[in-house]
């Protein structure tokens, strides 16, 4: 995983729960963000996400609940297609905000349930 930019963890475990800070294209052998648009920014995003949950003792399987910041919401299309290639249904809930990234394309957390 790259490590935080700043004081952050990048997942946190509370009982049954665990909640992955917002993952960003950032590339961890390189600490370059990932090219490639929308869709490589997306894939690093949810290589991320899925490396926070793992270190964190979860799967992607776990995860429950999603927020995405896209820096430009017409991109909303190709970013599901990569989505579809990380989760299957039944989805996790999800938010799709627009928001300025600072010169990224697209950032992601979650929360994961371990329970039952």
């Amino acid at each position: 995983m790259p490590p935080p930019a700043g004081p952050y963890s990048p997942a946190v475990r509370a009982g049954p729960f665990v909640f992955i800070s917002g993952q960003v294209p950032r590339d961890p052998r390189t600490g370059e963000a990932a090219g490639g648009g929308i869709t490589g920014q997306t894939r690093q995003v949810l290589t991320n996400l899925r490396r926070a949950l793992e270190a964190a003792g979860a799967s992607i399987e776990h995860v429950v609940q999603v927020t995405v910041y896209l820096a430009d919401e017409q991109d909303w299309g190709a970013f599901n297609e990569v989505y579809r290639e990380f989760f299957r249904p039944p989805y996790p809930t999800r938010t799709v905000v627009g928001a300025g990234l600072r010169g990224i394309l697209v950032e992601v957390n979650a929360v994961a349930y371990l329970g039952n």
